[in-house]
């Protein structure tokens, strides 16, 4: 079957459920952050449907120096730009088609109370995960569940077996929109996600055939085993090409801060699939939100925190879901070999299958 494209349904409606949601409306100043030449088909819609809903809507488009990998680098064109950085912080709402994420400009413009939406997915990705108020119901529990715990710990029929003490950093949940001032998120999402404190996270991760390198769109084919200590990674084991390519990788950043552990959470969208990119592969989009929003993820993450108010802003971050792991919060099951399994955050039916049937 032939993936959709924007041709096969109308963008300027799916925005305007979308921003309905994130309860744009009359009088409300909206802007469109975009590079020159990115994402034009959207930003025409976006604008359509957010002047329909009675706002004033504009594009503020800059010149994209450096390519568009540094976006997920944490570098984005309006880095530095000062004036337009005030201007923004006066908006309602901002719709991000640059990816500021990690930036101290996205940071700003939240503590002045501005609500930012992340948009970087295809049309077809944005239709399939469109969020659903019992998704947001769930990551919201999630979330609250999250912020009481003080010891988690997640395992893995394969080796895994690590710990993370928490309470230091806050929990931050996605759900695909944004609502309140001063709140981020990411159209589509699904999960939630914390940091733990400083220096306390110890023990083993084994990384397995079928989990996810985020920043290279690759699933792994080899096994890499992490042992981590006092919060950063101090050893990467493996013989295959997947542990050549994360020690390469990552040295080449010269910052030993890309060696942290960053955020750790769970993935609970039911719509996401895990084998998207066995069926997009052919196309150059984004293709990310699938990955780190499957159900039953566990969202391990190495490098910068300064999104849940940390000083780590290394550029190097490695986003890794990881399928068949178990995750415990204070000694309560969460996640139970890749699928969810406390009451209030499971649904009946997910589209990924439990995975307890992955090869030994």
């Amino acid at each position: 079957m032939p993936t959709p494209t924007s041709a096969d349904f109308d963008l300027v409606e799916l925005f305007l459920e979308e921003l309905r949601l994130c309860k744009v409306h009359e009088g409300e100043q909206v802007a469109i952050l975009s590079a020159t030449g990115e994402w034009s088909e959207y930003v025409q819609a976006l604008l359509k449907a957010a002047t329909r809903l009675g706002a004033q809507a504009f594009n503020l488009s800059v010149q994209r120096e450096q390519p568009r990998l540094a976006a997920v680098q944490g570098r984005h064109p309006y880095a530095g730009r000062e004036l337009l950085l005030d201007m923004l912080k006066r908006c309602d709402m901002v719709i991000d088609l640059v990816g500021l994420l990690f930036s101290r400009e996205q940071l700003d413009m939240q503590a002045a109370g501005v609500r930012i939406l992340r948009i970087m997915e295809p049309p077809h990705v944005l239709r399939a995960m469109f969020p659903t108020p019992d998704l947001a119901r769930r990551v919201e529990r999630g979330r609250e569940i999250l912020m009481q715990g003080r010891h988690l710990h997640i395992t893995s029929p394969y080796g895994t077996d690590i710990v993370y003490e928490l309470g230091q950093y806050p929990v931050m949940s996605e759900y695909g929109y944004t609502e309140e001032p001063g709140r981020w998120d990411n159209f589509p999402s699904g999960f939630v996600f914390t940091q733990a404190n400083d220096g306390a996270v110890n023990g083993t991760v084994v990384l397995r055939q079928g989990d996810i390198f985020a920043a290279f769109k690759r699933y792994l084919h080899s096994n890499v085993v992490l042992t981590v200590e006092r919060g950063y990674v101090v050893k990467i084991d493996g013989d295959g090409l997947d542990a050549d390519l994360m020690r390469t990788y990552m040295g080449s950043f010269k910052d030993p801060r890309a060696y942290a552990i960053s955020h750790i959470g769970w993935g609970m969208n039911d719509a996401a699939r895990w084998y998207h990119m066995h069926t997009t592969r052919h196309l150059n989009d984004e293709h990310i939100m699938n990955a780190l929003s499957f159900y039953g993820n566990v969202l391990f993450s190495l490098g910068p925190n300064v999104e849940l108010g940390g000083d780590n802003d290394t550029p190097c971050h490695m986003d890794i879901p990881m399928r068949g792991c178990s995750l415990k919060l204070d000694g309560v099951d969460i996640v139970r070999d890749g699928d969810i399994v406390h009451p209030d955050l499971k649904v009946e039916r997910p589209v990924n299958p439990p995975t307890t049937t992955l090869p030994a």
